[in-house]
């Protein structure tokens, strides 16, 4: 009798471990579901575009499309999407873009961009007044091709004129990304060539301008040549005279740069 229930016994074991083992892996299945990124649902953020590419002013001249680079990806990323008047000023019509989408978390898998599109209409026609998008965004009806306006660069919708004026060399500094608070030491211009001595303070910030420490600067040079929007920069050197920027560009005028003196190596008082 004890051999009988001992042979019962143990196909009844066998079956209760599989139990376990497949009520185990079922349970182990449903918790990494429950913790899975796919599953977690991500925030959505207000948001802004990635960058404003295009405006057009429909026949009515009141309605506005603007075009914006937006994230996307294999789910949906963008909803809301939707463009606001914001305060004017000055002589423009301020528009704020804004949408929700959860892009902030990389697991959205909205790592991508598209452009989307979206309208406003305004109070009154846009005449000749300015477009800004965000907060430096601009476009203008000026010297545009209709429907679409034209977007205006770092220097404005009416940059300056290439010339041996002082807004023109503001663009020349620009143009090579010159430090903030640089101040021109001197000029020397034809029209169509020119060089721009600068410089730029390079001590610590401090009041006392008794000591060189607080007046140090930093003196570069830099040759340009007159192009269609503005002055093109082509040779930096600290080199006197004209041997360098002539091997460069043999036509660059003698008369420029026959007097230039070397710059200093290190920052001078």
């Amino acid at each position: 009798m004890r051999s009988g229930s001992t042979r019962g016994a143990a196909p009844a074991a066998l079956l209760c471990a599989v139990a376990v083992l497949l009520l185990g892996a079922c349970g182990t299945q449903v918790a990494g579901r429950e913790t899975s990124p796919s599953a977690t649902a991500l925030p959505w953020t207000l948001s802004a575009p990635i960058r404003t590419t295009g405006a057009e002013l429909a026949d009515d001249q009141r309605t506005l499309t603007i075009s914006s680079d937006v994230p996307s990806g294999p789910n949906p990323c963008v909803r809301h999407l939707k463009a606001v008047l914001t305060e004017p000023v000055a002589n423009s019509v301020r528009v704020q873009v804004t949408f929700d989408s959860p892009s902030g978390d990389r697991r959205s898998g909205c790592t991508g961009t598209t452009t989307a599109k979206t309208r406003v209409r305004l109070p009154e026609p846009l005449g000749d007044r300015e477009l800004v998008v965000g907060m430096s965004t601009v476009f203008t009806t000026e010297g545009a091709h209709l429907p679409a306006l034209r977007l205006c660069g770092d220097l404005g919708c009416t940059p300056p004129a290439t010339g041996c004026t002082a807004p023109s060399y503001e663009q020349a500094l620009k143009e090579i990304g010159a430090p903030a608070h640089t101040y021109r030491n001197a000029e020397h211009c034809d029209g169509k060539w020119l060089v721009l001595d600068f410089s730029w303070r390079a001590g610590p910030a401090c009041e006392d301008t008794t000591t060189g420490a607080c007046n140090s600067h930093v003196s570069d040079r830099w040759f340009y040549k007159a192009g269609k929007s503005g002055w093109k920069s082509f040779f930096r050197t600290a080199a006197g005279g004209c041997q360098g920027v002539q091997d460069r560009e043999p036509a660059f005028p003698t008369a420029l740069c026959a007097s230039l003196e070397p710059l200093s190596p290190s920052p001078s008082p």
